[in-house]
């Protein structure tokens, strides 16, 4: 082939390619709207089966808190390295977390939520009762770990009960704090409108007859049993769900800050009433959990908030629930 043939050749597949090749100034794309960005979750829930017994972790939102101004028994420096280290930037934003107990034959919900008066990331519950697939008329009963209104101002809305068939229950030591104005002031002034609360949730209630209290480890319902755990309130209260050889257990508030409390059990949070047996009960539970394997259910540790503890050295390690779609 000529030097004259190639040139040509060449000259006319480079012409030909540049006509296919897409090019920005070539190519126009029609103009599109912006998606919007949504910047919301969606309703939270998450299942798994212990024995026979089906538990749904309800979102109830969260809530920002001043993690290194609450925790007391160590230097706020110490809190916010170890939040940093967590990737953990302040207010942290915390779980509220609530739990139904499916029986089979009961319906039974652990804590409530916080209702309305805990700002706009808070008072889901219902919306994530809804999305599991169940109604406030479906709940048979309430137990309440302790009576601070992020477990308890959930019971009422605008003054009626948000769960019209249900029983509330909660140890006897704690209502009779709680319901009881004149116990104000032993608490931080901060916590007192926890009294207000008290009664204008658990009031109608006791209206209709629908508030029992119970007294040490009592037998509330079939599998279902409290547990003492006074320290962090006068009658805070585990949960505990039994069913073929397997064991669940819900902690209400004795923790709050996961990053901080695992590695030292000994840090108390200012909205303890006793913070000295509540490290005691943190210590005592932490360590029982860790030996015997058995699931635990949280109220401020990221949602679900169910897994397993060890031992990490001095401290404990928190392993969180793998999320699975299976059927179990």
């Amino acid at each position: 082939m000529s030097s004259i043939t190639t040139r040509f050749s060449h000259a006319a597949l480079l012409g030909t390619l540049s006509l296919l090749a897409p090019t920005a100034a070539l190519v126009s794309l029609p103009a599109q709207a912006a998606a919007p960005q949504v910047k919301t979750q969606a309703p939270g829930f998450y299942r798994l089966m212990v024995g026979e017994v089906e538990i749904t972790a309800l979102s109830d939102g969260t809530v920002k808190l001043p993690v290194s101004q609450l925790l007391t028994d160590i230097h706020p420096k110490e809190v916010e390295a170890t939040l940093a280290r967590h990737y953990l930037p302040q207010p942290v934003e915390t779980s509220i977390n609530a739990f139904l107990i499916n029986t089979g034959k009961h319906l039974v919900l652990v804590d409530s939520g916080a209702g309305n008066k805990f700002g706009p990331g808070a008072g889901r519950i219902l919306a994530s009762l809804k999305a599991a697939g169940y109604r406030p008329e479906d709940i048979d009963a309430v137990l309440l770990t302790h009576i601070h209104g992020d477990h308890s101002n959930g019971v009422t809305i605008e003054g009626k009960p948000a769960f019209p068939h249900a029983v509330v229950y909660a140890d006897r030591h704690e209502t009779e704090f709680w319901l009881d104005e004149r116990n104000a002031s032993t608490v931080a002034e901060d916590q007192r409108r926890m009294f207000k609360d008290a009664k204008e949730a658990l009031g109608p209630y006791q209206a209709a007859n629908r508030l029992r209290t119970f007294e040490g480890e009592t037998e509330l319902l079939p599998g279902v049993r409290s547990k003492p755990t006074h320290g962090h309130t006068p009658g805070h209260s585990f949960y505990v769900v039994e069913s073929q050889g397997q064991r669940m257990e819900f902690w209400g508030d004795l923790i709050h800050a996961g990053a901080v409390q695992f590695a030292k059990p000994a840090v108390t949070i200012r909205f303890d009433v006793d913070s000295k047996a509540a490290a005691r009960q943190r210590h005592g539970a932490f360590a029982e959990a860790a030996k015997h394997g058995y699931w635990v259910g949280a109220s401020h540790l990221s949602f679900p908030g169910i897994g397993h503890l060890r031992r990490d050295g001095k401290g404990y390690a928190w392993l969180p629930v793998n999320y699975s779609l299976n059927e179990q």
